[in-house]
């Protein structure tokens, strides 16, 4: 469930391991990384040759680009939809199409900001990272004790009739079991799953026999509230592995401390 891998980033820039390890089951996610890290002149001349050509007829250009990916998956494609489309979300339709709107608001950041970004992580993780597109599980099967693993799995609240591709793989028992397999093999972890909104909460917690520290963290106001004229401060839950407390020694304190705590000032 590596998505834009931003822990991974975070843990690289301040050289916290030797090695990583980025997985998505979503082969495009796995693909694009791949093309970040071991040839990114070739993505960002491809991404630049779209930007430029967008002009003047943004959406439909949109729209054929997104044509185009769902037919060929290039991963140009898929870096230009990310950076146009609404929230930088990826949806897709019942018949795995990539359906997500265009933001007609911006024509997605540009060529020389996206170059600088991607040849920072391309230097940070290029020498020192494994791709790949496996089930979590696979993958999983060979933590060990030496690693620390973050898992951000698709929540519960919002896999109701969505695109199946993430969701049907990841079944909370199945989880739950994945898991305990990892607490029995003494594997640190952290997982990010579900939260609230407001008063509503989303997803079932993760179970107490996993003996699991949970937090809270603030994450802000909920874009989707605002939108529809309303106001709601979201919640995230966090939960560190015992293992990973022990090795650390304490709880982290701005977790301990600060009931408020920032989702990214962690």
């Amino acid at each position: 469930f590596a998505g834009s891998a931003a822990v991974t980033v975070a843990a690289a820039c301040s050289r916290k391991a030797r090695k990583y390890w980025i997985n998505d089951a979503h082969e495009p996610i796995a693909a694009l990384w791949r093309e970040i890290l071991d040839k990114p002149e070739t993505l960002l001349r491809g991404y630049r040759k779209l930007w430029k050509a967008q002009h003047g007829d943004e959406r439909d250009f949109y729209n054929r680009v997104r044509d185009k990916f769902n037919k060929e998956h290039s991963a140009v494609c898929f870096l230009y939809l990310l950076a146009r489309c609404v929230k930088a979300a990826i949806r897709y339709n019942r018949s795995g199409q990539f359906n997500n709107s265009p933001d007609n608001r911006r024509k997605g950041m540009r060529p020389e900001k996206m170059a600088q970004n991607i040849l920072f992580i391309s230097e940070l993780l290029g020498n020192t990272t494994r791709v790949s597109s496996k089930d979590y599980r696979t993958v999983l099967k060979r933590a060990t004790a030496r690693d620390v693993v973050y898992m951000d799995p698709p929540y519960q609240g919002v896999c109701q009739d969505r695109d199946q591709r993430y969701c049907a793989t990841v079944l909370f028992d199945d989880f739950v079991e994945t898991l305990e397999r990892l607490n029995e093999k003494g594997v640190a972890y952290i997982v990010s799953y579900d939260g609230r909104m407001g008063d509503k909460v989303h997803g079932e917690k993760l179970p107490d026999h996993l003996n699991l520290e949970y937090f809270e963290i603030a994450a802000g106001k909920s874009t989707q509230s605002t939108l529809l004229g309303r106001s709601h401060d979201t919640y995230e839950s966090l939960y560190l592995s015992r293992v990973l407390i022990e090795r650390l020694g304490s709880v982290p304190g701005i977790l301990a401390e600060n009931e408020d705590a920032y989702l990214f000032a962690m």
